[in-house]
């Protein structure tokens, strides 16, 4: 069970994803197609429905083009 301050960690990653996604015009399933995820998986992760691992979390970055550290600034 996570307690409140890992949400908040999993709430900044999940809306980081979204807004570089919505940038760059891709869709769930296109940023899934390049990370190397299943397109179900980028939606679980965004709605806060997954606590995505660490090389999942380097998988979405490489996907989006851009440095780990983005995704959580």
């Amino acid at each position: 069970m996570l307690n409140r301050e890992d949400k908040d960690y999993l709430k900044i990653f999940a809306h980081k994803v979204r807004t570089l996604r919505e940038q760059q015009g891709l869709s769930q399933e296109k940023l899934a197609e390049r990370a190397g995820l299943h397109r179900t998986y980028i939606g679980m992760v965004e709605r806060l429905e997954r606590n995505p691992s660490l090389v999942c979390i380097y998988k979405i970055a490489n996907g989006l083009g851009v440095h780990v550290s983005q995704l959580f600034i």
